[in-house]
Order: structure tokens, then sequence, then C-alpha cells
């Protein structure tokens, strides 16, 4: 009961009115600008109307002329173009590592809500790398190379380790393969692949999906990319709210849910009078890109002229509508390199030199396993396995390789029926912002692999469209890790402690110094450790030490540090306490402790209420969120107590007087 009155105990009126202060300033900036977003979204339906945007695939005229002028940076490698023994050993590594369980949904954060992902996956790459999404750190299962020295390697079984390293022999060969790719290469392994495609059986299939995909309700999609790993992509919300499929919904607030409904509303009325918008020809997109803003023409399945589907007369042009969302895509852009919860957020970086992806976000989805799949709303692709999205938390304009492996069943093995009644995966692509640029649709079969390389993935959007089977992807990244790997956040620790003296004789401890600057970066640091690394690790449970133990000693040692930094943190509290320091600056380390505890104590509650959430709660105990650190009150091990409202009271009571 002492505990539970301390974890309740109210707040201080000035504890309150800053946290009041921060949370309307926080609450108006959000709220003005995801209303100004609604606004943006409910006229850019109003002008499009009825109508949907013509898109492209193979069969269409102009498709390869769009895909050379408009989406330059999507490379194709079909199935044929890799080893066959390369194949055979990355689909048994997909096989084995979905068998062994390491395939899991993940927990993410949107919009302040947790939210399932729709596809299953894990991150595998360099050791002790880590990748960033959605509030969300993944620790790699390193793969285990011949030629890197791997601490630990009885980290997992033999099975689990040949099956990383296959992969890692993938990631090998996408290193070497972008890295040579020359301009125009693009064209030539669509070539390629379409005259070998002819030679045999398969001609025929892919001639057959790729006419009949605009209208089934799958494609044969190359790119899982980060179809999986950003399908809940921050950018994918603001401009596609339709294209939310986590399966708890993810429906964002009660506004962006009735927006969805009108607008839903509105595609059903409209689709009464479509036709295929794949079969629009390029010569009309050609006629808007310069300026002359005719009616999208369509042309019926008989072959007669329908209505014309696209902007009235009456209505704004096409590219006014384009200008005003350019508006709105910088603002999202600015909004989306505001970081990711460092301490001290660096410079971009730019991808230059050979390529090293140094991760690969596995993703596992069934669709038949999934309780509905959304209609692609602006385009009429079909049904979408992911949303519209970027790839966030990538090195600027560094490439991203796709590996797409479609089965049946966990062995592999094809159901009844041939390969050719299935209908196949897709990719779609689009200019992010952009209404009269046509689409582009590609559909992929099992094995074949695609590239997004140049800026491709920040001026553009893609999404994937499900087919009938089941399907795994290896999607291949250069992470942002300037802050997200092991060695960094070793180093941070370093730092800090280096703050902190020890009595070799009587293990009592001292800071060695008491500057402002330094107390400051110390417990920025302290925060760093314990949202960014421990509570982020535990959250997602045991599941990593179940089938991987790579990580375990590493966050021991953490969680050791970080213990030194509570230390450090009562030994900042018993400075600022001390009567005989001069009193300004007492004041200012008086306030930069009280903006780390406030700051402190606020995180510790918000991830207690993750980790006790109902979603949480579902599931099982290998994989349920661990709320860790954590103590009762009467800890001896630990120099400050779980909740520190009673700490921020006396830092606030010493602040008035002063």
């Amino acid at each position: 009961m002492q505990f539970i009155r301390a974890l309740q105990r109210p707040t201080s009126p000035l504890m309150k009115a800053r946290q009041c202060k921060h949370n309307s300033r926080n609450m108006k900036r959000s709220g003005d600008s995801e209303g100004e977003k609604r606004r943006k979204r409910r006229r850019l339906l109003q002008e499009l109307g009825d109508q949907k945007i013509p898109f492209l695939a193979p069969s269409d005229r102009g498709f390869q002329q769009l895909w050379d002028t408009s989406y330059s940076g999507l490379v194709l490698r079909k199935s044929c173009s890799l080893p066959a023994e390369l194949h055979s050993r990355v689909q048994a590594a997909l096989l084995t590592l979905r068998r062994k369980g390491c395939l899991l949904k993940d927990l993410v954060r949107v919009r302040d809500r947790d939210v399932f992902t729709a596809v299953s996956r894990a991150l595998l790459g360099e050791p002790g790398h880590t990748y960033r999404y959605l509030d969300t750190r993944l620790f790699a299962i390193p793969w285990h190379s011949e030629d890197i020295d791997v601490k630990g390697q009885n980290c997992c079984d033999p099975d689990l380790r040949a099956a990383c390293k296959a992969l890692w022999e993938l990631n090998t060969f996408f290193c070497t393969d972008v890295s040579q790719l020359k301009e125009g290469d693009r064209l030539t392994q669509w070539a390629k692949g379409e005259a070998e495609a002819k030679q045999g059986e398969e001609g025929d299939t892919e001639s057959k999906h790729s006419e009949d995909s605009k209208n089934s309700e799958g494609g044969d999609s190359e790119s899982r990319q980060s179809e999986e790993g950003d399908t809940e992509s921050k950018h994918s919300e603001e401009w596609d709210i339709e294209s939310k499929h986590s399966e708890e919904g993810c429906s964002g607030s009660k506004q962006e849910g009735e927006w969805e409904t009108e607008f839903k509303h509105s595609i059903e009325e409209g689709e009464s009078s479509q036709v295929k918008p794949g079969e629009t020809s390029f010569a009309a997109a050609s006629e808007h890109a310069e300026g002359k803003c005719p009616d999208w023409g369509v042309k019926a399945s008989g072959g007669t002229e329908t209505e014309p589907v696209g902007l009235k007369a009456q209505e704004k042009p096409v590219a006014e509508l384009k200008h005003s969302l350019s508006d709105y895509h910088i603002q999202d852009r600015e909004e989306h390199g505001s970081g990711q919860g460092c301490s001290q957020p660096s410079p971009p970086q730019v991808c230059s030199g050979p390529v090293k992806f140094n991760v690969t976000l596995l993703n596992y989805m069934d669709p038949a396993a999934m309780s509905q799949l959304k209609e692609e709303p602006y385009y009429g692709m079909g049904k979408m396995a992911v949303g519209w999205h970027h790839d966030e938390n990538l090195i600027t304009h560094s490439p991203v390789a796709v590996y797409s492996y479609s089965c049946h069943d966990d062995k592999g093995e094809s159901s009844e029926g041939s390969s050719s009644d299935k209908a196949c995966w897709r990719i779609g692509l689009k200019v992010a912002w952009d209404i009269h640029t046509p689409g582009l649709m590609l559909p992929l079969e099992s094995g074949d692999c695609y590239y997004m390389r140049d800026d491709l993935n920040s001026t553009h959007q893609h999404c994937v469209l499900a087919g009938d089977t089941a399907r795994f992807s290896s999607t291949h990244r250069v992470a942002e890790c300037s802050s997200g790997t092991l060695t960094y956040i070793q180093s941070r620790c370093q730092e800090a402690l280096s703050n902190l003296h020890t009595d070799p004789d009587t293990g009592s401890h001292r800071l060695v110094a008491l500057l402002p600057a330094t107390l400051q970066d110390c417990e920025e640091i302290h925060n760093e450790v314990e949202f960014e690394w421990l509570r982020q690790y535990w959250f997602q449970g045991q599941r990593y030490a179940r089938f991987c133990s790579w990580w375990t000693r590493p966050m021991e040692q953490l969680e050791k540090d970080w213990k030194l930094m509570e230390t450090m943190t009562m030994l900042f509290l018993a400075a600022v306490e001390e009567e005989d320091q001069a009193e300004e600056g007492r004041r200012e380390m008086a306030e930069i402790l009280l903006s780390a505890l406030t700051d402190r104590h606020q995180q510790r509650q918000t991830w207690r209420d993750r980790c006790h959430s109902s979603l949480a709660q579902t599931l099982p105990p290998e994989e349920a969120p661990v709320d860790r650190p954590f103590w009762g009150v009467d800890d001896p091990s630990m120099p400050l107590p779980f909740d520190l409202a009673d700490i921020i009271n006396r830092v606030e009571s010493l602040l008035w007087r002063m």
C-alpha cells in the first residue's frame, strides 16, 4: 500500500503548470498541423471528385516510356538473372526463420496509439546494429558471415546461423550488383526478363497476369520492402489515411475516421462509371505535363470510348493542385526530419561511394490470414497489403534492394492447382503529392528483385498489392545508424561515466565536475540509455533471447552502466540541495536537474502504460512487453525511487525559495 500511495501522490502546482504548458504547446502545434493536413486532403478529394488517377501496367501503351521518364530510379531484376544456388539458399533460410518463430508482429506507436503491424518481421544485419521506425527500435540478429568476427558464435543454433549466413550472401550480392549498375540497365533488365519469359510457359502466365492485374485482388508484387516495415509510416498516414493495414485498424483520430468514411463513399459512388484506369494512354499524361490539362480518357474493355475519367473543365487545373500539394509535401518532409528521439541530432548523411547495406528487414504476410484488405483508393490498382509510404530512417539517397519470394505453405510447396491460377503480387509507385503523373504498377514473380535507387524513395511513394499466396520479402537498407549501434551507445555511456569517480578502497562515489554543461550532458545520456535502449529492448519481451542470445550480455552491461547513472543523478541532487553552493550556480543546476527528472518521470509513466495496455496483454508470455527497469520503493540496491514525483517536488520547492 505504501508503494501504491507513492505512485498516486499528487504532483505540486508548479509541476502541473509545467506539464500543462508543455502539453498545451505540443497539442496546439499538433492540432494545427493535423487540422491543416485534413483540410488539404478534403480539398484534394473535392478536386478529384469521383475520378480515378490513371496508372500503367506492362500491357499498357506507354508503360516503358513512363518508367523511363518518371520512375527511372526503379530497377527490376528478374528471378532468372540471379544464381539458382542463391535462390535455393535464401528461400530455405526464409522458411527456416518462419518455422523457428523468428518472424513476429511488432507493437508500434502511431499517433500516440499502439498498434500491431499487419506483417510479421525480423531484423538481420551487422552485429550491434538497430533499425528504428514508428517509435520502435528493432535489434538486429547478426548475420554470421565467414569474414566477420561475431562475438558469441554460439548465440544461436546451427540452422539459424546457416539461415542468417544465406541472407548475408544475398546482401553481398545486392551490394555488388547495385554498385555496378549503370544508367540504362533498368530497361535492359526489363527487356531481358521479358524476352526470356516469353520463351517458356511463364510468358503466357505473365501476360495473363499483367492484363488482369488491374482488376484482380492481388498481383505479383516485388517489393515487400518497406511495405511491411513502414506499413504504418507517418507519411503513409498523412497522404493515404485509407492505407493503414494494422490488424488493429490503426484508424487514427475520430475526425480522420469520419474523413475516411466520407472518402470511401465518394469512391464507391464513382466506381460505377469507372473502367480500367490503367488503360489510359501515356499521351494524355504527356499533355498534362505540357500544361494542356485535358480530361483523362480511358478505353472500355470492348474498345469503345467512355466518359473521361479525370478533372472536370470547371475544376482547378491539375498543375495548381500539384502546387498546393507540394507545399504540403515540404511541410511533411520537415516534420519527417525532426529526429528519432536522440539527445543530439546530427545532420543528415548522404549516401556516396559503394553501396553497403547494413540491415535487412524480413517480412512475411499471408493474405488468407488477414481479416480484410482495403482497395487502393486513388488509382484502382486492387487490394493493398501495404499502403502508400516512404521508407524511413535511411541514409539520404541510399538505395533499397528487395527480394520477393511467394510460397503456398510453410514448406515452400505449392498448393493444389498451378501457380498460373494464383493472382500475383505487385508493387505500385506514384510520384509523391502529384496527381497528374500516372502511377506505375509492376507485377513480379517469385524470386524477382527490385532496387529503388537515387532519390526515388524520397520523391516517390510505393505500396504493395496483395496476391493470393503467402509471401516473404527481404528488404535490404542502408539504415541511418549514427545513434543506433551498440558501439555508439557504449561510447555514450563511457562519456557520462567519465564524470564519476569511484574510490578503490571504500567503493564510494563522487562527481568529478559540477559544470552545468557536463551535468546536462550526463542526464541526457542517462535518459537516452533508459528510453532508447533498455526499455525499447525489454518492450519486445523475451523474443530475442529465445532464438538468439547475442544481445543478452551487452544489454546486461548497459543496465549496469545505467544504474551508475542513477547514482550520478543522486549525487547531482545532493549538490543542488547543498546550501554552501553559490545561489546562481545552484539555480542553473536545479533547472537542468528539474528538466531531466520531469522528462524521465513522464516517459516512465508512458512506458508503463504501454507495457500494461490491452494490446500488450494479448501477447503470449514469451513475447509480452516487460516493464524493465522497474523497482519498488524499498529496493536497497537503487539510489533513487522509480517514481520521481517527490524528488521533483523537492527541486521545485528549492527553485521557489531562490
